[in-house]
Parts: structure tokens; C-alpha cells; sequence
């Protein structure tokens, strides 16, 4: 359903000889500067009664703003009744504990069932807002927090937060392979070279940059905390692989099992079983959009990683090592 808009606001003195569309966007900060210079383009937005049509017009400050515009519907998806596990919630946001086997957006190959069609049915104004207000995703297998917005202002305010780089995302891991400490990945990833479905570190890539520190160690694994700088595709799996020390589960990028030499039959079979990436996001932290309250959230992580690192902390001891 289309929604009709009218905003109306007088430029401060302090904005002249700026950019009319620069001005603009400072006037009306929950809205993106590319909607507002979209808006600006196609003449729904007029200075002192006049429609302009030109974002690099200087204003002179004291300039009456009035927008007349509508909002198209951002998605296009049927809604459905998915059930969804809430964290919190309020006028502008929901955090959500993401479970595995669940996609996020609907794509190829999965055109329902996914947490956008869960999102129209619970949250029907929802459609409004740029990919019903999912600002980062998690993967299908990978569990934990996701953080949407409910309008406009909050997706604008979000996406922002995302970019500057503010937000605090955790995750737990357990990884194959015995690491000694902690570290920065800083390398640049981008689509497989040869492989199209998967990600790879190349040296054309985007910006990526994981940080990681060591929790427990077992004997032929280890429990990581990770902590992202930036956001690509499949990062932390990549960063991992790269260091060989690929996800337990992760199949996709080399995670196969490994059991320690001598492994016990419960040890192989829990290994075995283990048919995801090994990957929660445990903490999330951002700046609230309409307070600016600093919020934390955690999410306790889910039972198949608590108990396979039981198991690998049994093993363990049995064989007369120590776990820190």
C-alpha cells in the first residue's frame, strides 16, 4: 500500500552556502539522502513555494522546505505466519535470536519461508521500509542476533550506525585446529575466483577485518569470540578458512571433520552430526535510533554448540590436557 507524505521544515540560518540537497538532508536526517534527492529530482520537493529540481542550488538558510511525496511499497514478498523468536521490541526496533535453517531474505531457491515473510505478516507497515527493515543478515545455519528496523528513521539511523562502523557484533565459533592466541584478519574479500557460489580473500576484494581472541582450547579444536569491524559476505567463514582453521560444520569452506588422534566413538559421531557452521552471534550493541540510548543484547548460545564443546572439553581432559 502506497503511503502519501507531507514534511514541511525551515532551513537554519547556520546552512548558507550549502548544497540545497545537503541542506535538505540535515533538515530531514530519518530520511537517506539518496530517497530525499530521489524525491528532489522528480519535484516533490519545493523551496519557499517554488519546486526545485537542482540538488547543487545554494541556499541562503531561512529557505521554507515542504515535501509532498509517496512511498512506494520496498518489498515485494508474500507474508507468512513464521514464528519468530523476539529479544526485544519496541516503535523502532526488533532484535531477533535467529535460528539455524532459517534464511533471512528470500532469494534463489527460497522465495518463502524466510524471516522477511515472517516480518509482513507480523509487521505489515513493515513493507514500507527498505527490505522490510533487515539491515544485516546472518546466515541460513548461522544462530543469533539480528536487529531490524520498524520505520524509516530507524533503517535510516541503522544503516548509518552499520557504515560508521559502531556497531558491536560478537559471535562464538569453534574452529578445527589448535590456535595459540588471538588476532586481526585484515584481508580483502570477494567473490571465488572459480567457485561463484562461495566467497574467497582476493586481493581486489572489499574491505574486511575480523577480530578474534582465544576462549578455550581443545585438542584438535578451539572455541573462538569474534568480533566484526566490517560486514561481507560469509566473513568470518572466510577468515577462517584462509586461516586454516576452517568453521566446525562448515563444508562449504573446508570445515570437514577432524577428530584428535585416538578419539573416543561419542567424540566422531558428535563431529559427524555437526551438519552447520559452528557460528552464533552472541552480543549485539548499537545506539537505540529515536533515544540514542546505548543498548546491549545477548543471546545464550544455542544447544548443539554447548554440547559439542562439552564434548571436545571431556575428550579433553581425559587425554590429560589443559583447556585454557
Amino acid at each position: 500500500m502506497t503511503e502519501k507524505i507531507t514534511l514541511t521544515g525551515t532551513l537554519p540560518q547556520t546552512a548558507i552556502g550549502s548544497r540545497l540537497d545537503q541542506a535538505i538532508s540535515e533538515l530531514f536526517p530519518e530520511y537517506s539522502r539518496s530517497r530525499l534527492k530521489e524525491w528532489l529530482l522528480a519535484g516533490h520537493i519545493s523551496v519557499d513555494g517554488i519546486v526545485a529540481v537542482k540538488p547543487r542550488e545554494k541556499v541562503l538558510g531561512g529557505e521554507l522546505i515542504e515535501i509532498e511525496a509517496e512511498i512506494q511499497p520496498e518489498v515485494e514478498a508474500p507474508a507468512e505466519d513464521i514464528a519468530l523468536d523476539i529479544v526485544y521490541e519496541d516503535d523502532d526496533i526488533l532484535v531477533i535470536n535467529k535460528p539455524a535453517n532459517l534464511v533471512v531474505h528470500p532469494g534463489a531457491g527460497n522465495p518463502k519461508g524466510t524471516i522477511l515473510n515472517a516480518l509482513l505478516h507480523h509487521y505489515p507497515q513493515i513493507e514500507q521500509v527498505p527490505r522490510a527493515g533487515i539491515v544485516h543478515r546472518l546466515d541460513k545455519d548461522t544462530t543469533g542476533l539480528m536487529v531490524v528496523a520498524k520505520n524509516l528513521p530507524a533503517q535510516t539511523s541503522l544503516v548509518a550506525q552499520l557504515q560508521d562502523k559502531t556497531v558491536t557484533r560478537e559471535y562464538e565459533a569453534i574452529v578445527n585446529g589448535t590456535m595459540t592466541a588471538g588476532g586481526v584478519a585484515d584481508y580483502p574479500i570477494g567473490r571465488h575466483p572459480t567457485k561463484r557460489t562461495i566467497q574467497a580473500v582476493v586481493h581486489d576484494g572489499k574491505p574486511a577485518v575480523t577480530h578474534f581472541r582465544v576462549a578455550e582450547k581443545y585438542r584438535a579444536h578451539t572455541r573462538l569470540r569474534l568480533r566484526l569491524e566490517t560486514g561481507r559476505t560469509h566473513q568470518i567463514r572466510v577468515h577462517m578458512s584462509y586461516l586454516k582453521h576452517p568453521l566446525v560444520g562448515d563444508f562449504a569452506y573446508g570445515g570437514k571433520v577432524r577428530p584428535p588422534k585416538g578419539a573416543a566413538e561419542g567424540l566422531l559421531d558428535a563431529l559427524r552430526g555437526f551438519r552447520r557452521q559452528a557460528l552464533h552471534a552472541a552480543i549485539l550493541e548499537l545506539e537505540h535510533p529515536a533515544t540514542g540510548e546505548w543498548m546491549q543484547f545477548e543471546a545464550p548460545v544455542p544447544e548443539d554448540m554447548t554440547t559439542i564443546a562439552a564434548i571436545l572439553r571431556e575428550d579433553t581432559k581425559l587425554n590429560g590436557l589443559d583447556n585454557d
